[in-house]
């Protein structure tokens, strides 16, 4: 099986700093710095789903459900926030996360 070429930069960046091997005390903030982000054509898929659903204006809970819907994962508070920035930067109306709603 062939291994994927960013793979092999991720693994020669471990031996380069880790040449004896990892410690095992610095495996967790390894992990932490090789977390998944959502790439730039995700975002986009988030953002149409959103716009094709009619989920406009798009609140925290909205978005964070259609990048579990689009990616199978779940979502990062930072790619939450790219896509209301992407939002935000085309004009698509953005819920307030500070507006509470009450029952009267």
């Amino acid at each position: 099986m062939s291994v994927p070429s960013f793979l092999h930069s991720i693994v020669g960046w471990l031996r380069g700093g880790y040449p004896d091997g990892v410690p095992e005390a610095d495996y967790v903030p390894l992990l932490a710095l090789l977390n998944r982000r959502l790439s730039d054509d995700e975002v986009q898929s988030v953002m149409d789903a959103l716009i094709a659903d009619g989920q406009l204006p798009a609140d925290k809970a909205g978005i964070s459900v259609t990048i579990t819907k689009v990616t199978n994962e779940m979502p990062r508070e930072e790619d939450v926030n790219r896509v209301r920035a992407n939002l935000a930067a085309g004009g698509w109306p953005l819920a307030d996360p500070f507006t509470l709603r009450r029952e009267d």
